[in-house]
């Protein structure tokens, strides 16, 4: 089964992902892809830190990741992937894997001068980026713009053309 839900959010693994989300989704393993947190020693403590009791934490680099994916090493697990860039998923879908849902979460107000679209209250998608969305969207893979679970999910099609 692999990955049943992807989710882009600046602060990685914290409260709403490891209370809310994690109880949402229910995965057996969440993993954190970014290569920063998973060669810093003392950041990827402090995340572990976060890890929901009864759930699998793995904080691996790119390389990694896509390395395990392709070996089929969480081919019999339920994995949520998290990542501060759509360009990881974009990777992980180069390689084969199913995304069914990437939701939008938390990102970085862009730095004045870098054009890019307001989708949620603490969500925005950079021009840039666009593109990429399109890629991953192609083949089935659904894209929502949410906080927590409680917020009304809407398609990041809303915001930005996608076709």
């Amino acid at each position: 089964m692999s990955i049943i839900a992807g989710r882009i959010d600046n602060r990685l693994l914290h409260g709403i992902v490891a209370t809310q989300w994690y109880a949402e989704i229910k995965p057996q393993r969440i993993m954190v892809i970014d290569d920063e947190y998973a060669n810093d020693p003392t950041k990827k403590a402090g995340m572990r830190m976060s890890k929901p009791a009864g759930s699998a934490l793995s904080i691996i680099t790119h390389k990694t990741a896509y390395d395990h994916f392709k070996a089929g090493k969480y081919d019999n697990h339920t994995v949520m992937v998290i990542a501060r860039s759509p360009q990881t998923f974009l990777e992980l879908k180069k390689i084969g894997q199913i995304i069914p849902i990437l939701t939008v979460g938390g990102t970085v107000t862009p730095a004045e001068g870098i054009p890019a679209v307001q989708v949620g209250r603490r969500t925005f998608v950079l021009n840039s980026e666009i593109p990429i969305y399109r890629e991953i969207a192609k083949n089935g893979t659904r894209i929502e713009v949410r906080y927590v679970p409680s917020d009304k999910s809407e398609p990041l099609s809303n915001y930005v053309k996608l076709d």
